[in-house]
């Protein structure tokens, strides 16, 4: 019998359930109102098993955490402002999800969340980056450095709550990013200070 062909294990089959009712309930209540007991009850399960397959509410957040950042098609805004309108789009998804931005609170202590938040960033935001830009090392390049900009951002306006940032108008702070997230998707060296291509 291959692997392919084993029967799943029950343990694989009661963390598949877990992490299906972790997704429900940190949808339906945000991260901070889901609970162990709710999310087992949901899954039929006694809550120690939860406790067992995933230690505690971070791990398990991390585990069942699917997000899209749902980046849009950019190939159709002028290249000029693609910059300005990725930064929009990232504030939109910020304060658009209560589920994310608990991802992000828990990334900053929490190994697993911390990873899951990586991977969020480095496939999805590549790929778009790639579309853009072109493929390669570059390429990563240009998304970490878009993602220091944007994590930092979301990092100081909505967790720590740096007050020049926090109570900043959404505008303004779009104006003051979208010109560095356009040169990192387009200049051609990093002592190219031009913001289109």
């Amino acid at each position: 019998m291959t692997e392919a062909t084993r029967p799943p294990r029950r343990s694989d089959t009661t963390k598949a359930a877990i992490t299906t009712a972790a997704r429900e309930q940190f949808a339906a209540k945000g991260y901070q109102a889901a609970t162990i007991r709710a999310i087992a009850a949901n899954a039929g399960i006694d809550p120690a098993l939860v406790i067992r397959y995933f230690g505690n509410k971070e791990n398990l957040f991390a585990a069942a955490a699917e997000f899209d950042l749902r980046l849009p098609d950019l190939k159709g805004v002028p290249k000029g402002a693609v910059g300005p309108a990725l930064v929009e789009h990232f504030f939109n998804r910020w304060e658009g999800d209560e589920t994310l931005m608990a991802l992000l609170r828990t990334a900053v202590t929490n190994g697993p969340a911390a990873e899951r938040m990586r991977s969020i960033f480095s496939t999805q935001l590549v790929l778009a980056v790639t579309k853009l830009s072109g493929s390669g090392a570059r390429a990563e390049m240009r998304a970490g450095l878009i993602a220091t900009q944007m994590l930092g951002v979301a990092l100081c306006r909505y967790v720590l709550k740096l007050p020049s940032v926090a109570r900043a108008n959404r505008a303004a702070l779009a104006r003051w990013l979208g010109p560095t997230i356009q040169r990192y998707l387009f200049a051609r060296n990093p002592s190219d200070h031009r913001t289109s291509r």
